[in-house]
């Protein structure tokens, strides 16, 4: 990809630290390689909408996926 092709996204110095160490040692090179791969899978999921929610049940079930594969 083009480096103009890219643009600047802002985050919290806090949570950028956090998914720093989240992402140690489980194959992403960079932070920012972990946020293009989360913000993919969430835009593949179509539109978002306000009244979709994850319930509580969701909400454990992804928790224990991320937890299974290590990021947690």
């Amino acid at each position: 990809m083009k480096k103009d092709n890219k643009v600047t996204i802002k985050i919290p110095r806090p949570l950028y630290n956090q998914l720093k160490d989240l992402t140690r040692d489980t194959g992403f090179n960079s932070v920012t390689d972990f946020i293009v791969w989360v913000l993919r899978d969430v835009a593949s999921g179509g539109k978002l909408d306000q009244l979709d929610r994850l319930s509580a049940k969701e909400v454990e079930l992804i928790r224990q996926r991320l937890k299974n594969l290590g990021y947690l």
